[in-house]
Parts: structure tokens; sequence; C-alpha cells
């Protein structure tokens, strides 16, 4: 039992270290074998989890009788059928995929993208209410509200012609003032975020005190 917990731990231990070493030494060769691994090793979980995904919906379509597993199963056959038939061996369909992405993926992401801003605002009316410190308000709550809805006005004001143009002006000096500052701002604090989480894991990763591969 312990050889078995610990195989798994010295194969990610070793391979950790090797890709650490191909990146503070110059070693195109090892560097590409262990990304064909990592690419291989990923496409074939992908794979999994797209056979994980259609047999668990299948098991939900035959014995709930669930409407929606079978409009995904559906759709999962009808892009894979036209991805084959869009192969160059066979040239059946001309750009399925492509067709089928910018018809109906390409309009329920700006749906949802549109529905975005109101659930901000959504969201900052609840934590104004919810959130409190005592018997006051949190500022923090409301400044996320304040700035959800000067965004979203700016971004309305922006396009409506009947706006006078120097309000337009205006409004859009401010939509680039919060976006180049405040917004870039927040980005940079996320990115920073991630990646000291990212190399704190990585670190527990390569001591062994990590082992996600075991669970």
């Amino acid at each position: 039992m312990v050889i078995k917990r610990g195989v798994p731990v010295f194969i990610a231990v070793f391979l950790g270290f090797l890709t650490l070493l191909g990146l503070i030494v110059p070693l195109p060769e090892v560097n590409r074998i262990v990304l064909n691994w990592a690419s291989f090793i990923a496409a074939i979980a992908l794979l999994l989890g797209i056979l994980n995904l259609f047999s668990v919906h299948t098991d939900r379509l035959f014995h709930e009788r669930n409407f929606y597993s079978g409009i995904l199963i559906l759709s999962m056959l009808a892009v894979f059928t036209l991805a084959v038939t869009d192969s160059p061996g066979i040239n059946f369909t001309n750009e399925g995929v492509n067709t089928i992405f910018n018809w109906v993926l390409a309009p329920l992401e700006s749906a949802l993208a549109a529905l975005l801003v109101f659930i901000l605002l959504i969201s900052g009316f609840q934590m104004l209410r919810s959130s409190r410190d005592g018997n006051r308000r949190n500022g923090y709550a409301f400044l996320f509200l304040i700035s959800a809805m000067l965004v979203l006005l700016a971004n309305v004001l922006a396009v409506l012609t009947l706006v006078p143009t120097p309000v337009r002006d205006l409004v859009a000096q401010f939509h680039q003032l919060m976006q180049g500052v405040v917004v870039t701002a927040g980005m940079r604090g996320i990115l920073l975020g991630i990646a000291l989480g990212t190399l704190t894991l990585s670190i527990r990763l390569l001591l062994g005190m990590e082992r996600p591969y075991n669970k």
C-alpha cells in the first residue's frame, strides 16, 4: 500500500523538477518531450470527461426523462457529426462547426454577457442589504454597487444618439478612465493573486505536500 501511494508521488515530483529544470536550463529536447506528454495526457483527460458527461446525461435521459439532458446529447452528437463531416478526408459539409459557433454559441455568449451587467447590479443590491458591520452598512458593497451603475450608465450613454456630443465625450472619457485605471488595476490584482496561488501550489506539489492524484 505504501509503495502504491509512493509511486504517484515520485512520478509527480520527478516530472515537476524535470520541467522546472527545463525552464531554468535551456533543454529544448526535454521541454519538447514533457510538453508532448502533457498535451497527450490532457487530451485523454478531456476525452474521458466528454465520455463521462455523455454517459451521465444518457442515464438521466432514459431513467429520469430529463429533457435538458436530451438536448445536450443531441447537441453533442450534432457537433461531433459536423466535425467528422468537415474533416479533409470527407468534406461532406463545409465549415459546419464554425456555422454552429457563429449562429448558436456566439449569440448565447453575447446574451450571457448582457445579462452579466444586471446580475452585477442585483448582486450589489443584495450585498448592500445583507452585508452589515454592526448597525452600519458595509462601504465596500456600496462602492461595488455605485461602480456597477456608473459603468452601465457610461456604456448606455455612449451608444445613444440623442445625448448631446459634449455629454457623450465626457462619458467616453469617464469610461476610458474606468477601463484604464480601475478595471486594469482590478485585473492585475486578480492575476497577481492567481500567480501567487499557482506558485504556492506548485511548490507544495514539488515537495509532495499536495497530492490531488491520490484523491
